[in-house]
């Protein structure tokens, strides 16, 4: 892809996602994402009223008369883009290839947040940590990010998220506001999701196509492992595969939705193909509601 097909692809992306991060999700973005975090700002005595739990007992001891930790809020985030490269995101079946979608995903969020002056870094990963694009401000910015989304080339087609998760723990000090876009074709996260939890709000955002979870009847066909290379033969027509493929992704759907409620991650499902501003929308009126 050349620099002008490139930057076409960027504009049109941009008019598109802009409009929806200003009409649709900056005012939810706002309500549920701007101050989440306290800040200490100063002690002062005790005043009548005050929570107990924000005596500051080192200061009281010193001068023999309660003082209190005064807190203000937070008013600038750093947004975190965790985004999956790997080789399986090359798979599309609906108008629309899973990297496309993310793309998509990914500037809306990105736009959402500069509206809110936050600020946005990204993390693409495969089987390791392939770029890490330090968190900034400003419409220059996203737009690096976008053309970055449509013309970057993983050196690698394996998926490792709990790689990707050390990495950015390690990385981003402060707590942020984090989302995981993967399609969690990958095992064994659970120790490095329950860390980048711990230390931050994290948001796991998965991606799929219909294909994915149900196979069809098209007679004998040669799949591919688009991260592993390997090939086979199956023959499509058969009842028996077809049912035990859709319990295998059936049990992969359930293991994926169990293992977030355990770590308290909230996760929204998008569909290539598919509208995903309602799934968006519904994730930020949950938050919300729970504010």
């Amino acid at each position: 892809m050349n620099a002008q097909e490139i930057f076409k692809k960027v504009r049109k992306i941009e008019i598109k996602t802009r409009g929806l991060s200003h009409q649709i999700f900056s005012g939810e973005y706002h309500s549920v994402f701007k101050g989440r975090g306290m800040a200490f700002s100063e002690v002062r005595e005790y005043q009548y009223g005050d929570d107990i739990r924000n005596i500051d007992w080192n200061v009281t001891a010193r001068y023999n008369h309660p003082y209190v930790k005064i807190f203000e809020e937070e008013r600038e985030l750093t947004v975190m883009l965790l985004i999956d490269v790997s080789g399986s995101n090359n798979f599309g079946t609906q108008s629309q290839l899973k990297q496309e979608l993310v793309t998509e995903v990914a500037a809306v969020l990105s736009f959402s947040a500069i509206q809110n002056n936050d600020k946005v870094g990204v993390i693409f990963f495969s089987d390791q940590v392939e770029k890490f694009i330090p968190p900034q401000k400003g419409s220059s910015h996203i737009l690096r990010i976008i053309r970055e989304l449509i013309d970057f080339k993983a050196e690698h087609k394996g998926s490792n998220i709990s790689e990707a998760l050390r990495y950015f723990t390690n990385a981003i000090k402060k707590r942020s506001t984090a989302f995981l876009i993967s399609d969690f074709i990958d095992e064994g996260f659970d120790r490095a999701l329950q860390i980048a939890k711990y230390k931050h709000d994290l948001i796991a955002v998965r991606v799929t196509d219909d294909r994915e979870m149900e196979m069809p009847d098209v007679g004998l066909v040669r799949l591919m492992d688009a991260e592993t290379g390997k090939q086979a033969w199956v023959d499509t027509s058969s009842r028996k595969f077809r049912k035990e493929y859709m319990g295998w992704t059936q049990y992969q759907r359930e293991r994926l939705d169990a293992l977030f409620s355990r770590m308290g991650v909230d996760m929204v499902k998008i569909h290539t193909g598919k509208d995903y501003v309602k799934p968006l929308m519904n994730l930020f009126k949950k938050r919300g509601s729970r504010k």
